[in-house]
């Protein structure tokens, strides 16, 4: 390591000159094209001017984040920005300016460099154009360039002639066929699906078989999945207790049923946005409202105040960025360093959410967030009986005391702890008379019955929601730098000053928990149709999950330091579509799905390879690996002991000592569930934020803290060594024998030839075969393995084989 040393201090001290040069470059490219606004000048203006001149502050009457102020004359006579005259435009004078009175920025701040200035002075001389960045203008209608193509094509081949780059040619059928099941249910298809539809001659045979998988119920567990990696979603609270949050599991079951049920997009948002808000609320929208409840909630903090404003910035970030794809809560403590969103919007955002209970608290942890969604007639039942209980006890208690008041000092102090039950049990009788102590035990009498009259009644229902609203809440007020202890003015509920929206009229709704309706016009207004970006994202992450990335490759984040869409008109043609089809999912799967930009191999063309080695222009198909639910619920068919129960609460699968010992209490928490609850599908694992099993994460489970995005997909030593070790394989490894020696008998070629093609999904080569059963003769002779032992360690190799691991 030592070694090291020298080089890394050289390459450190190298960074400041490249990165230089990297500037130098890039101010040179903008000189020779068109400076561009929101790309080139905004970013400057953020940085350096915006603190004291922009949508907050504007000190001197000056703002530069509009035309209209920054080039108007302010008090003193000056114009900020001439269109066409850098020489005297007032912002070139006072960033040139070497007087420090008269420098802009002021002295106790670096001075705009070199490059930045010209960047300036070039915009100004070019007519000093405000364009929009291309998220923040208004969806604009587009038609495909071409009527004779797939609208899909009409935009990628579009893009593909213009840049003169050959396609990779079609997949083949078996390999597009398991593509689609993947993509579709997060499933393998059998062999017998893959020949079936290899030998179907029909014309509309993939258009079939696109339209029955988006009807199976595997279809929306496997897209749920991908909106609970951005709801963050997990079953428990985190930090060191790692609290379960009773009934999470009703949200996942909510969202699987939306997926499948194709709930039009802006109704399931509107659902989890204003649950208990909506005209008519229901157990499911109730559930949905759940979403607020998925975070993670410290049960015991530090500071109470920081944590429930934490826990708000937590909601706050997941809208924005999973729903509206912005990065608002960079304005928690100071306005947005790039994109022109203030403080203030931030705070106006969070004035939504301000009658939000927190979870729960500490001495009721679950106090706000279950509701009783049981029948009318059902409370009533049970209310009634609790009454009569509460007047019950009320009439013991007063008795109670008469005797109490007449025992021994420390009688009397024993009462009023945990051995109060003790006490009363031996001693009340002698301190009543006879007939006090005969009322008392016609009471008692009553208790018991009313007690078990409770437990006859059928069970209540609850769901996590939210289950009280915070009356009479304070002003929301900014606070200085993020900090809650230091309010600073009052803001009301507005939406973010770049939409132009201004703030709602008015609030009014009745709801069972007597909140305001603030939520449901921050619903209501996302999705709004005229809403620039709600239905763009949701169109880039359907795109994303069957290409392997979004049109815009940060999908949570379509702002100035977001990744610019490779197929702009694309993913507003989708968008569009995605609003007139009223928001239906299926339609859009369907549309990506049929393409032939789709159903690309994913071959090499060198020549295209060279123009575009970053495929973002998608002339080939992109190779995947399997994400992890995809391994393990693969591993689990394959085998043949997956079973497709759908809904209801999570299992526990195995997990060693060694893993449950990396909890501060080991093992707390975490349940057993019996084998066949095992073998369900990975979404239905119960998610404990402590404590993810190792089959997940050792392949890029998220971090389920924060919203997230797009998973990582890594490929490390760390993932063959928990395939070829792992418990979960090695044991699913001794199943797999069972099912090939009762499918294939007892002739090893055969057992061989169909364990190939149950992982493959494919008919196996001769040479595979051969591979497969020289392994299992030297497992036999060269490490004295049984037969049964040799077939075992074939089948573990087989899960090992990259054709099971990836997906072409």
């Amino acid at each position: 390591m030592a070694f090291c040393r020298p080089d890394l201090r050289a390459s450190f001290s190298l960074l400041p000159v490249v990165l230089m040069l990297v500037m130098v470059v890039e101010v040179q490219a903008a000189e020779e094209r068109a400076v561009d606004f929101a790309n080139d000048v905004r970013p400057v203006l953020a940085r350096r001017c915006y603190a004291c001149h922009g949508p907050t502050v504007q000190e001197a009457d000056l703002a530069l984040h509009d035309y209209e102020s920054a080039t108007s004359e302010t008090e003193s006579g000056v114009r900020p920005i001439i269109p066409g005259d850098a020489e005297n435009s007032e912002i070139i004078y006072r960033v040139t300016e070497t007087d420090p009175d008269l420098r802009m920025p002021p002295p106790e701040q670096e001075p705009l460099t070199e490059d930045e200035v010209r960047i300036l002075r070039t915009w100004i001389e070019q007519g000093a154009e405000y364009n929009q960045h291309w998220a923040f203008q208004p969806l604009a209608k587009v038609s495909p360039p071409s009527k004779s193509d797939h609208p899909i094509d009409a935009f990628i081949n579009a893009k593909l002639n213009d840049a003169s780059i050959e396609p990779a040619p079609p997949a083949d059928r078996a390999t597009l066929i398991r593509r689609l099941y993947y993509d579709l249910t997060g499933l393998p298809p059998t062999p017998e699906d893959v020949d079936a539809f290899v030998n179907d001659p029909a014309p509309d045979a993939y258009e079939k078989r696109v339209d029955e998988l988006l009807a199976s119920p595997q279809y929306g567990e496997r897209w749920a999945r991908h909106w609970l990696d951005v709801v963050r979603y997990a079953e428990t609270n985190s930090f060191e207790r790692d609290n379960a949050k009773p009934n999470a599991w009703k949200y996942r079951d909510y969202v699987i049923d939306a997926f499948n049920s194709d709930k039009p997009y802006d109704q399931f948002l509107r659902e989890q946005l204003a649950g208990d808000e909506l005209d008519e609320v229901t157990r499911e929208t109730l559930i949905a409202a759940g979403f607020y409840r998925l975070g993670i909630w410290d049960d015991e903090p530090a500071d109470p105040l920081l944590a429930r404003y934490d826990e708000l910035d937590s909601i706050i970030t997941t809208i924005s960025q999973g729903m509206l794809g912005l990065t608002v809560n960079c304005a928690r403590c100071h306005d947005h360093k790039i994109d022109p969103i203030s403080q203030a919007d931030y705070y106006s955002m969070l004035a939504f959410l301000d009658e939000l209970t927190p979870y729960g608290t500490r001495r009721n942890p679950d106090e706000y967030s279950q509701v009783d969604v049981s029948t009318a007639a059902l409370r009533a039942k049970y209310a009634e009986n609790e009454r009569q209980l509460r007047e019950l006890r009320d009439k013991m208690h007063t008795i109670e005391q008469e005797g109490i008041v007449k025992m021994s000092a420390e009688d009397q102090r024993a009462t009023e702890g945990n051995r109060r039950q003790n006490v009363l049990a031996k001693k009340l009788e002698q301190h009543l008379d006879s007939s006090r102590w005969a009322e008392y035990q016609e009471l008692k009498a009553r208790e018991k019955e009313l007690i078990e009259e409770q437990k006859q009644l059928p069970p209540r229902e609850t769901v996590m929601s939210i289950a009280q609203v915070r009356k009479d809440v304070e002003p929301t007020r900014i606070m200085l730098r993020g900090n809650p202890h230091v309010p600073g003015d009052v803001v009301q509920p507005a939406f973010p000053d770049l939409f132009g929206d201004g703030a709602p009229e008015a609030f009014s709704v009745s709801s069972p928990s007597g909140s305001s309706g603030k939520r449901r016009a921050l619903a209501e207004w996302m999705t709004d149709e005229d809403n620039m970006l709600t239905a763009r994202v949701m169109a880039n992450r359907i795109w994303q999950h069957h290409f392997g990335r979004g049109i815009v490759r940060t999908p949570n984040n379509f702002g100035l330091l977001g990744t610019p869409p490779t197929h702009p008109e694309l993913l507003n043609w989708l968008a569009q579509t995605f609003m007139e089809g009223g928001w239906k999912m299926k339609p859009l799967h369907r549309l990506i799905v049929t393409s032939d930009a789709y159903r690309r191999s994913s071959e090499h063309v060198e020549a295209s390879w060279q123009a575009d080695p970053n495929n973002d222009l998608f002339w080939r198909f992109d190779l995947r690996r399997l994400s992890a639910e995809e391994i393990r619920d693969s591993a689990l068919a394959v085998t043949g002991g997956l079973n497709l129960k759908m809904h209801g609460p999570s299992f526990y699968p195995e997990l060693s000592q060694e893993v449950l010992s990396t909890q501060s209490k080991p093992g707390y928490g975490w349940g057993k569930s019996s084998e066949d609850e095992q073998n369900r599908r990975s979404i239905y694992i119960f998610i404990k934020r402590s404590l993810i099993p190792p089959e997940l994460a050792s392949f890029d489970f998220p971090d389920t803290d924060v919203t997230c995005e797009a998973r990582f997909i890594t490929i490390q030593p760390a993932q063959a060594l928990a395939m070829i070790n792992g418990e979960f394989l090695n044991e699913l490894a001794d199943d797999f024998a069972a099912r090939l020696r009762k499918e294939a008998g007892k002739d090893v070629s055969a057992q061989v030839s169909r364990g190939l093609q149950l992982v493959t999904t494919r008919e196996p080569e001769q040479q595979d075969i051969a591979e497969g059963l020289q392994l299992i003769e030297e497992l036999k002779t060269e490490h004295g393995l049984s037969e049964e032992d040799a077939l075992k360690y074939f089948c573990l190799y087989a899960l090992n084989l990259n054709e099971f691991l990836f997906v072409d």
